[in-house]
């Protein structure tokens, strides 16, 4: 397994996964406002990170993304794994990247948007150290916001 930066090549594959991830847990995607970060992945992360997880076959399994929203705050966006490759820590390891790429940017604290239907991602969000937040506004699918506030060691 390998998580690496996202490359031009990978755009279908991106999308895919995110919609795909979506549809199964009965989310609609939204390619007109929530997802419309995937037209241009790398202009929309200029200021920020996408990274990919790719399997044994160099198949792409994951993503995670860090977009800055304020000078210490990002926020952690497109954080899907194939169902396939699920309960096995990857998900985990997803997290733990994109938390150590908000640290590389100076961030103080990571915030997320997600929906109730994605129960194991909220577990895993909680397990971490999240705790709820309550966010001006949400995206359209999204009915929570969650903060992790990082330790100045990270």
């Amino acid at each position: 397994m390998k998580i690496r930066p996202f490359l031009p090549v990978d755009a279908d594959a991106v999308r895919s996964l995110v919609f795909s991830s979506l549809e199964e847990h009965g989310l609609k995607p939204s390619p007109d406002s929530t997802d419309k970060d995937l037209d241009d992945v790398e202009a929309f992360y200029a200021k920020g990170t996408f990274d990919v997880l790719e399997n044994f076959e160099g198949e792409l399994i994951g993503t995670v993304a860090v977009l800055p929203v304020r000078e210490d705050l990002a926020e952690l966006r497109k954080m899907y794994l194939h169902r396939d490759w699920r309960g096995r820590g990857l998900g985990h390891q997803l997290l733990v990247q994109g938390l150590k790429r908000a640290g590389e940017l100076g961030m103080k604290s990571v915030y997320l948007e997600t929906a109730t239907p994605l129960k194991s991602a909220i577990a895993l969000y909680k397990r971490c150290g999240f705790k709820p937040y309550e966010a001006d506004h949400l995206s359209d699918r999204c009915d929570q916001a969650w903060i992790l506030e990082l330790d100045a060691d990270d």
